[in-house]
């Protein structure tokens, strides 16, 4: 199986390509259509700050490809938030393959922000969570989240209720960091593998 993690100015592409190595997947990273376009999976990860991001995936042309894609896609963390319609970071326009909205967590209510560690995610709804059990721990590091709507298929709660996970169609994503969440994290990698 070809597993590509798409190669852009935000990543934590190392720890993703770890956790697949520890599945017994050697993934291609790159920023090259074709191989981006040819894989069976894909992967679009994410650590930084949105606005340059879609800068740079846009002067790559990167922002067609990953809305073209027609087989099983996974978005983590950032990633989950550039696939969506609009974020507060930047004020920026993002992928929309999503039609949901990013926001900054309000940070009146004793909120740490950005929100650091291991929170439960809950409300499961989609193959992606076979096999994990409910109100399992994951790991988060974010400011921004998406709102809970009707592509929801995962919630958390951390001041407000939001999208802990998103699907539509065969596009796949996760605000927490399943790389870094230990065996249930390497049981959602390993259950999107096998979509």
């Amino acid at each position: 199986m070809k597993v590509a993690i798409i190669k852009y100015n935000a990543g934590n592409i190392q720890s993703v390509t770890f956790a697949l190595e520890r599945l017994g997947i050697t993934p291609v990273i790159t920023d090259n259509s074709e191989e981006i376009q040819q894989a069976d999976k894909v992967i679009f990860p994410g650590v930084g700050e949105a606005s340059s991001a879609m800068k740079y995936l846009k002067n790559a042309n990167l922002d067609q490809v990953i809305c073209s894609l027609k087989q099983p896609t996974l978005g983590i963390c950032l990633g989950m938030q550039l696939m969506c319609k609009h974020t507060e970071e930047g004020n920026a326009e993002c992928l929309g393959i999503f039609d949901s909205t990013v926001k900054l967590f309000n940070k009146e209510n004793n909120l740490k922000v950005p929100q650091i560690g291991w929170n439960t995610i809950f409300n499961y709804r989609s193959e992606l969570f076979k096999g994990i059990k409910e109100k399992e721990y994951m790991y988060f590091v974010h400011s921004y989240y998406v709102e809970k709507y009707q592509e929801t298929i995962a919630t958390t709660n951390y001041g407000v209720e939001y999208s802990s996970a998103i699907q539509k169609n065969n596009f796949y994503a996760v605000q927490f960091h399943p790389e870094k969440s230990s065996e249930a994290g390497q049981t959602l990698l390993s259950n999107f593998l096998n979509i």
